[in-house]
């Protein structure tokens, strides 16, 4: 089984996302083309790619559908974030650019999403600006994406001063933007750690569902591998599934230091882990 199974007789696709090796910072210093190279051989069958780990291939996206089908990969989706933390309102013009120079590159990669990271506090100001300029954003891109014929949907984090970490803050995002624009990547793991009713809060914006981040953690909210966690992956797969929206698309994610020591061994682990929990 490369990547793909079955449950409630809808097909699931299992995806990598490349983060695990991003968070290395200047510890990592291979390319997209080992990236590829150790996704596809842990068996996987799609990859979501950072702005950050693109590298030369931004810009060329002939040039990397050409490497993704050589490794037998699908782009799931192309994720991007902002020094801005798209909150701040002078950035958001260039913001706003970025977003067109990346559906540019995405538009070239049928059923591929543009994913847009947690808004996040970078300047000391008031919530409520700081809100009000995060929906304009993420309702902007949204309508760029529509105009492009790409989905374009967000991922709240429970990173140092995300402003989307509770189940408040998602209730308030989700208010302030258009689902008819912008779709929700749940990420189980930022969802535990907000120590949110997991099952609940999914279930409440069920609709806005596009593909689905599976990480584990801890009981403290520490980052775990996948499976040795209080994440209910199952629980929450069977649940999504049903998603009126939801591509099919389960993106392995891994933070922990087990992966951190060794992120080709943790995700190839993670996709035998995947294996076990949802046939």
């Amino acid at each position: 089984m490369n990547g793909v199974s079955s449950i409630q007789n809808k097909t699931l696709k299992v995806g990598c996302q490349t983060f695990t090796w991003e968070m290395l910072g200047n510890k990592w210093s291979g390319g997209p083309d080992d990236l590829l190279h150790a996704i596809a051989g842990a068996g996987y069958a799609g990859i979501e790619i950072t702005d950050t780990m693109i590298g030369d291939y931004f810009g060329k996206p002939a040039a990397f559908a050409s490497a993704l089908k050589s490794h037998g990969l699908t782009l799931v989706a192309y994720a991007c974030g902002s020094d801005s933390g798209f909150t701040e309102p002078s950035a958001l013009a260039d913001d706003l650019a970025s977003v067109d120079r990346a559906l540019e590159f995405v538009v070239q990669f049928p059923g591929a999403l543009l994913s847009y990271g947690s808004a996040t506090i970078m300047n000391p100001g008031p919530i409520d600006d700081k809100f009000k300029v995060a929906a304009e954003f993420y309702n902007s891109a949204g309508e760029r994406g529509k105009r492009a014929g790409v989905e374009v949907a967000l991922h709240p984090s429970s990173h140092h001063n995300t402003l989307l970490g509770t189940r408040a803050d998602y209730d308030r995002i989700m208010a302030l933007t258009d689902p008819a624009l912008i779709g929700w990547v749940p990420d189980t793991g930022h969802i535990l750690r907000g120590r949110m009713d997991i099952l609940d809060t999914i279930r409440t914006y069920l609709g806005r569902v596009r593909y689905l981040h599976l990480k584990d953690v801890d009981t403290s909210g520490k980052w775990a591998m996948l499976g040795e966690g209080v994440c209910d992956t199952r629980a929450i797969v069977d649940l999504v599934a049903g998603a009126p929206n939801f591509n099919g698309w389960l993106v392995l994610e891994e933070e922990s230091d087990t992966a951190a020591a060794d992120p080709a061994a943790g995700v190839r682990r993670n996709r035998e882990t995947m294996r076990r929990l949802v046939a």
